[in-house]
C-alpha cells in the first residue's frame, strides 16, 4: 500500500472538482484547500462560492483563498500547513517559486492536454479548433514556467467526429482524477520520475477571447465546424444577422453547391446550409439574443433567413 501524503489542493471551477474528488476518497490526507476568491453572480450579483470551495466545505477542508501568493505571510500559512505535496487543478493564480518549493515532493499540475502540445490556458478548445485528432492529461511536477515542468505520467483519448468544448472539458476532468490517483503512489515512493518535456515540440493554448468566436465565412466549412465545436460552450460561436448575432451551437461541413461566402443556399427541417469558403455548414442548432437555444427546424418557423447573406 502507498504511504499516505499530507496533500493541499488548489483548484477554483467545475473541472477541479473530480480530482479533488478523488483525493477525498482516498487513503491521502487533504489538510486544505486554495481556491480563487468568491465572484459576484447572477442578477443580484452576489458572491457565490466555486465548485472547489463548496466541494470542500461540504466535506469539512479548510479552505484559503488568498487574492496571491507572492505575499510572505501567505507563503508562511502554506509552510505552517507541512504539506507533503501540492495539487493544481485549473487553479487560476501564479505560483510563485517560493511556494514551489514549500511542499516536500513539489507541486504537481494536472493540465489538460498530451504536453508539450498546448501549454496555457486554453488546452482543450484549441486542441478541437485545431483538428487534433486525439487529446489528453499531463501530470506535471510544476516550475516557473507556464506549463513547462517534466511530466510524469501522461493518458490520451481520441477525439469524437462531433467532440465539443464542453464534451471534452468533462471527459478530461475525469480522466485527470483517474491519472492523479495513477500517478501518486509513484510520486510519493520516487519510483515515477518526471520526464524532461521536448521543448521543439511545444505548442501554445491562448486565452479564449470572444471577439475570436465570429465566423468568417470567407474561410472553408471544416475549420467554421471545429470553431463551432470547440467555443461550445463557451464563448459560443456567432455570426450577425438582422443587426444583432446569432448565436451558433450545432452545425457540421456538409458538400454542396456554394454562391457568396454567407449565402443562406437552404433552410430546411434538416438545418441551416451557409455558403463558405469551401463547401457548406449545416447548422442544426442556434439562438437568437434574448432567446433560447432552438433546433434549426423550429428556428425556421419564426425566421425567414433563406437567401440571405449572413456576417
Amino acid at each position: 500500500m502507498s504511504k499516505s501524503l499530507r496533500i493541499v489542493f488548489a483548484g477554483t471551477p467545475d473541472f477541479s472538482v473530480p480530482p479533488l474528488q478523488a483525493l477525498l476518497k482516498s487513503a491521502h490526507d487533504v489538510v486544505a484547500v486554495y481556491t480563487q476568491p468568491d465572484r459576484p453572480s447572477g442578477r443580484g450579483r452576489k458572491l457565490l462560492p466555486g465548485p472547489v470551495k463548496s466541494q470542500a466545505l461540504d466535506a469539512g477542508i479548510p479552505v484559503h483563498q488568498p487574492t496571491s501568493l507572492k505575499d510572505e505571510a501567505e507563503v508562511q500559512i502554506l509552510r505552517e500547513l507541512q504539506p507533503d505535496l501540492m495539487v493544481v487543478v485549473a487553479y487560476g493564480l501564479l505560483l510563485p517559486e517560493s511556494v514551489l518549493g514549500v511542499p516536500r515532493l513539489g507541486c504537481v499540475n494536472i493540465h489538460a492536454s498530451i504536453l508539450p502540445r498546448w501549454r496555457g490556458a486554453a488546452p482543450i478548445q484549441r486542441a478541437i479548433q485545431a483538428g487534433d485528432a486525439e487529446s489528453g492529461v499531463s501530470i506535471m511536477r510544476m516550475d516557473k514556467g507556464l506549463d513547462t515542468g517534466p511530466v510524469y505520467l501522461t493518458r490520451i483519448i481520441p477525439l469524437a467526429a462531433d467532440e465539443t468544448g464542453g464534451s471534452l472539458h468533462d471527459r478530461l476532468s475525469q480522466l485527470g482524477a483517474q491519472a492523479l490517483m495513477e500517478a501518486l503512489p509513484g510520486i510519493a515512493d520516487g519510483s515515477l520520475q518526471p520526464v524532461v518535456q521536448e521543448e521543439a515540440e511545444a505548442t501554445y493554448a491562448a486565452k479564449l477571447e470572444k471577439k475570436e468566436a465570429q465566423i468568417d465565412w470567407n474561410r472553408p466549412a471544416e475549420e467554421i465546424e471545429r470553431q463551432v465545436r470547440a467555443f461550445n460552450p463557451w464563448p459560443v460561436a456567432f455570426t450577425p444577422y438582422e443587426n444583432a448575432n446569432l448565436r451558433i451551437w450545432n452545425a457540421h461541413a456538409i458538400d454542396g453547391m456554394t454562391a457568396e461566402p454567407g449565402t443562406v443556399m437552404s433552410a430546411t427541417r434538416e438545418g441551416v446550409d451557409v455558403s463558405t469558403g469551401k463547401g457548406l455548414l449545416r447548422i442544426t442548432r442556434l439562438q437568437m439574443p434574448g432567446k433560447r437555444a432552438m433546433d434549426a427546424q423550429d428556428f425556421i418557423n419564426s425566421q425567414h433567413i433563406q437567401g440571405m447573406l449572413l456576417g
